[in-house]
């Protein structure tokens, strides 16, 4: 399918925390037909997450944060059950993710395995976010972890069948998160 794309107006609506964009473009289909759009684009720059996991205890470390979007889209408390991820600013995929593992749970991640990079809003936001798994062990535990500056983080510790609940009762709804837990569990790593 080959599409061509004539951006018409690019303005820039907020500069606020991230960038947000309104586009106007044709979009001539195989066809030849060419239809107009207009369309709002979040630009946040691009992400990384983990899943660390446990094969002897079966566990994983998720964290538990508010999230103002949640919380304005009917999530009472705005608490979500997440994986560990940031936004890569300057640094590598792997880079980031090590720092933010350390930062957000405490753990100093030795090896890393690269799973996968995906969008998880394509409709409206530019973040493609790479996701990475590591095994964790408590030798590995340089702090606490709950975040730097304003984050409020709580560290998790969860057996990889409470995860799995979770899932399935609605407490972890949150994309990537389900994402690498069921990646997880297709790999054999941990027993539900």
């Amino acid at each position: 399918m080959a599409f061509t794309i004539n951006v018409i107006k690019n303005k820039i609506l907020s500069e606020n925390w991230f960038v947000l964009r309104n586009y106007t473009y044709e979009l001539t289909r195989s066809n030849g037909e060419v239809v107009r759009h207009k369309r709002e684009v979040y630009d946040r720059g691009n992400g990384a997450t983990i899943l660390l996991y446990n094969r002897e205890k079966n566990s994983v470390v998720l964290t538990r944060q508010f999230r103002i979007a949640t919380y304005v889209n009917g999530n009472e408390s705005g608490e979500l059950i997440e994986a560990c991820a940031g936004l890569l600013d300057d640094d590598t995929p792997e880079d980031c993710i090590r720092k933010e593992a350390i930062e957000e749970t405490g753990y100093q991640v030795g090896k890393v395995e690269k799973l996968f990079a995906a969008y998880m809003s394509p409709g409206g936001v530019t973040e493609l976010i790479h996701f990475f798994a590591a095994e964790y062990s408590e030798a590995m535990r340089a702090s606490s972890g709950g975040g730097v500056e304003d984050e409020a983080i709580t560290v998790l510790e969860l057996s990889f069948p409470q995860a799995l609940a979770r899932v399935k009762d609605g407490r972890i709804c949150d994309g990537k998160t389900i994402m690498l837990l069921q990646h997880a569990q297709l790999a054999g790593w941990l027993k539900p």
